[in-house]
C-alpha cells in the first residue's frame, strides 16, 4: 500500500529483495502513479528484475496489478503465471476485510493501526498464498483476534483487578482510587 505521494503505508515482501524495499516501493509507485485513469490495472514490468531478481523462465516476468482507491494504492506484483483478474478480486477482498475492521478505512487508520492492517493481509496472503478470500470469515478471524488481545490485556492490566473479583468499582475511577481501595489506604 502506497499513497499517492509516494509514502509507503503497508509493504510485504514474499521473495528475497535484490535491493532496499524502499527502493522497490519507489521503483513501483513510479510505474504506477504515472498511469491514466482509464488504462488497465495491470501491466508487464521486466524492469523489477534489477529490484526482485530475474525469474526462472525466459517468458516470465514480473507483473505489476494495482488498485487506486482515492489516496492509496494498492500494489500486488506477482509473477506472470498468476491471473490478474485473480489479482484485482483480492484487492478488493482485502479493501472490504479493511473497511469492516475499520469502518470505511482511510489512509490514517492504516497509519496508527498498522499491526491490524498487517494481521488483515496475513489472514488473506500467507508465505505469498493466497489461504482465504471469503471476507466474512477474514472479518470472524480479525474480531476473533481482537478480542483474545483485549482479554490478555485485561487479564495482565492491574487495574482491571476489579472486574469480576469482587472488588466494588464503585467510586474508583483513577489509579490511585484503585490503589487506595486495593490496599484500603485512603491516597488524596
Amino acid at each position: 500500500l502506497v499513497n499517492t505521494s509516494g509514502v509507503p503505508r503497508l509493504t510485504k515482501f514474499y521473495t528475497p529483495l535484490q535491493q532496499s524495499s524502499q527502493s522497490v516501493v519507489q521503483k513501483i509507485f513510479s510505474l504506477v502513479c504515472h498511469r491514466p485513469a482509464g488504462l488497465c490495472n495491470f501491466l508487464d514490468a521486466p524492469e523489477l528484475e534489477a529490484f526482485l531478481g530475474p525469474q526462472h523462465q525466459q517468458d516470465e516476468r514480473w507483473q505489476v496489478v494495482y488498485r487506486n482507491y482515492a489516496t492509496l494504492y494498492f500494489v500486488f506484483v506477482v509473477d506472470s503465471s498468476e491471473s490478474e483478474l485473480g489479482i484485482l478480486d483480492l484487492i478488493q477482498v482485502f479493501v472490504e476485510s479493511l473497511d469492516r475492521t475499520f469502518e470505511n478505512v482511510c489512509e490514517l487508520d492504516l497509519v496508527f493501526h498498522f499491526d491490524e492492517a498487517h494481521h488483515i493481509l496475513s489472514e488473506v496472503i500467507q508465505g505469498g498464498l493466497v489461504i482465504e478470500t471469503n471476507v466474512d470469515e477474514i472479518d470472524r478471524a480479525v474480531q476473533k483476534a481482537a478480542k483474545a488481545r483485549k482479554d490478555s490485556f485485561t487479564s495482565a492490566n492491574p487495574l482491571s483487578l476489579g472486574v469480576g473479583s469482587g472488588i466494588s468499582s464503585r467510586g474508583a475511577k483513577t489509579p490511585l482510587d484503585w490503589f487506595g481501595r486495593l490496599t484500603g489506604s485512603g491516597m488524596r
